[in-house]
């Protein structure tokens, strides 16, 4: 009996790889057609059109699109709007991100008794036996005073809150929390962790990196319908900002666990790069060589591991204390003896791997181990990442380059950190932060991505932060050590063709060209022609992935 396969089927499957030529092109069989278009292809130059059959790229250019456009084939006018490769979001927390959809904005507040109210009245909406666990915050942003669990006790009474900063290094809890996480003037400190005490010894209510952990296992996790409704918020919202696929870097399974999930019932409509805890190296062994390293719309075989912490907690390690805290330097919130032993065995296994680093410290330490891994293994091509790669000592770019280690940057952060990082660490320090350009000059290949919900999972406030340095304050309008601005095209290459390469996926995503994957965003500016401060001002008109239109924009 002969084997029938729909033609959509097909190309999905790979098959139009080999069709997608002009041969194929030439068949008249378009689905969709882009057309009066000014496209980025991200590679090859610019073009006015783009012709889609499957989920595949399948014609570049006005004459081969048209010579490809049947009667079936849906024509859209873009009317000079810009095309380009849809975005990679090569750093995210999406079931982090995902719940703050719908939790208090404690970002805007300006002060400490805005802060207070919005808590205050965000308890009143949470379920008996529950708690409140979104809405990050800053006191950078109202006063720079860490907050004390005394401000909110009393609008918070028996609800348990345990709130994240910004970075996702610190928790915020009331006093029903703390109890309830056992808790007190008597709890010894943790490896890795810091909880913050008063003058008296009493634990203030902030608590700081592996020292959260007791706090996370005591607070009731959501059930599997709750995770699948946050996942798919978070898919719309990253789809109406251009984003076709995230990384997401993760210290647990709860993504991976969640995606798989979605899959298992079809497209998930985002793309999604899973890593999991480098502890769990086996287990993630186990799965690849069980069932594959997944599909396109969810992958996995990659590995995170968090070595330090944060600027803002000031649990980053670096070589010198801060310049605020002089008997601090930081600390490892995971054992340097324990990633000397890990990485080299993931990396003996096949298993890719990327390593959370902020402080020069930490960054010279996961470069050593990385080179020691690559010695022991012996060469293959492994693309080693760094995280935030945020502070470097000296001349630590030239190493990146030489074992080719990919930085995987936030440019959000540098426009976030601009305003206040001096004070942690001082203005000689400060060259050789965010240093994007450095980075790039030395040969380093770099992508970029949000560390959502740390940052917007908007691809154009990234672009903004690494072309212009603009903090958010409005304090530096010639941008915020501006020697490390980095050009336009540079900046959409490590949110396309760069991430791709960084997930292993260059093949066939990250371009415009046929046999590609049709993952395109449609914008109502030009970004390679518009000033800079029109950035933050474009319009998503539609984002496509696999070839389908997943979001539309009232102005499309």
């Amino acid at each position: 009996m002969a084997h029938e396969i729909s033609r959509r089927g097909f190309i999905a499957s790979g098959g139009a790889a080999m069709l997608c030529g002009p041969a194929f092109a030439a068949a008249g069989t378009l689905d969709i057609a882009l057309v009066n278009a000014r496209v980025w292809t991200g590679g090859a130059g610019m073009s006015d059109a783009v012709g889609i059959a499957g989920n595949r790229i399948a014609a570049l250019g006005a004459r081969a699109v048209r010579s490809a456009t049947g009667t079936t084939t849906r024509v859209i006018d873009c009317k000079g709007a810009f095309v380009m490769p849809a975005f990679t979001d090569c750093h995210t927390h999406f079931l982090r991100g995902s719940p703050n959809l719908t939790q208090p904005d404690l970002l805007e507040v300006r002060s400490r008794e805005e802060w207070v109210a919005r808590i205050g009245k965000a308890v009143r909406d949470v379920p008996r036996g529950q708690w409140l666990t979104g809405g990050p915050w800053d006191e950078q942003r109202f006063g720079g005073q860490l907050p004390r669990k005394e401000w909110v006790d009393a609008v918070t009474a028996d609800v348990p809150i345990a709130i994240p900063r910004t970075d996702l290094h610190s928790l915020f809890l009331n006093s029903a929390a703390l109890r309830l996480a056992g808790i007190d003037r008597n709890t010894p400190d943790i490896a890795g962790g810091v909880i913050e005490r008063d003058e008296r010894g009493e634990p203030t209510g902030v608590l700081k990196d592996n020292a959260t952990r007791r706090v996370l296992q005591v607070i009731p996790p959501p059930t599997e319908a709750m995770i699948d409704q946050y996942m798919r918020r978070g898919i719309e919202n990253a789809l109406s900002k251009g984003v076709a696929q995230v990384h997401n870097t993760e210290v647990d399974w709860s993504v991976q666990d969640a995606a798989r999930r979605l899959r298992a019932k079809g497209p998930t409509g985002l793309r999604f790069y899973s890593f999991v805890p480098l502890a769990d190296w086996e287990r993630m062994l186990a799965l690849v060589k069980a069932e594959g390293r997944g599909d396109d719309w969810v992958r996995w075989g990659a590995l995170k591991c968090v070595s330090d912490g944060s600027l803002g907690a000031r649990t980053a390690r670096f070589y010198a204390p801060y310049v605020d805290a002089h008997d601090q330097r930081g600390v490892w919130t995971t054992r340097v003896e324990d990633m000397r032993q890990w990485i080299p065995a993931a990396d003996a296994a096949g298993l890719a791997m990327t390593t959370h680093a902020i402080g020069d410290e930490a960054n010279d330490t996961v470069l050593d181990i990385y080179l020691d891994a690559a010695r022991r293994n012996g060469p293959r091509d492994r693309r080693f990442r760094i995280e935030h790669a945020q502070h470097l000592s000296p001349g630590a770019w030239n190493r990146m380059a030489r074992q080719k280690v990919i930085a995987s940057v936030q440019p959000y952060h540098a426009a976030d950190d601009g305003r206040w990082a001096v004070k942690r660490i001082g203005e000689e320090r400060l060259n050789r932060t965010y240093a994007f350009h450095t980075l790039l000059k030395a040969g380093v290949t770099t992508c970029f991505g949000s560390d959502w919900p740390v940052a917007p999972i908007d691809p154009l406030t990234g672009i903004d932060a690494a072309v212009t340095r603009h903090t958010i304050d409005g304090a530096n309008p010639n941008g915020w050590h501006p020697e490390q601005r980095v050009s336009i095209e540079a900046t959409l290459t490590a949110y396309t063709r760069t991430a791709a390469y960084a997930g292993f996926s260059e093949d066939r995503m990250g371009r415009i060209a046929p046999g590609y994957l049709a993952d395109l965003v449609v914008l109502d500016r030009d970004l390679l022609t518009v000033p800079s401060d029109q950035y933050l001002k474009t319009g998503v008109l539609r984002t496509f992935v696999d070839g389908v239109e997943r979001f539309t924009g009232a102005a499309a």
